[in-house]
């Protein structure tokens, strides 16, 4: 779940979404309405690929105000 600044045009999430779907590891990406503004699904070997995928990737991204992760046990 990620949270863009607050007042950024559609277009600039629009930005965002696009550079987030080019990140490797990166399933889906969509727009949704409510607490957050963009979804993605992620696929990771272990938590630590997944915190650099986050951490070091989305969080870099312009306006990317904050993110949260939920981790699938199963599926």
């Amino acid at each position: 779940m990620i949270k863009v600044g607050a007042g950024e045009c559609f277009s600039v999430e629009k930005t965002i979404r696009e550079e987030i779907a080019k990140l490797p590891g990166i399933k889906r990406v969509d727009g949704i309405f409510g607490r957050f503004d963009i979804i993605a699904e992620v696929e990771a070997k272990d938590t630590n690929e997944l915190s650099r995928i986050v951490t070091d990737k989305i969080k870099a991204i312009q306006s990317v105000v904050s993110t949260e992760t939920f981790m699938c046990h199963s599926t």
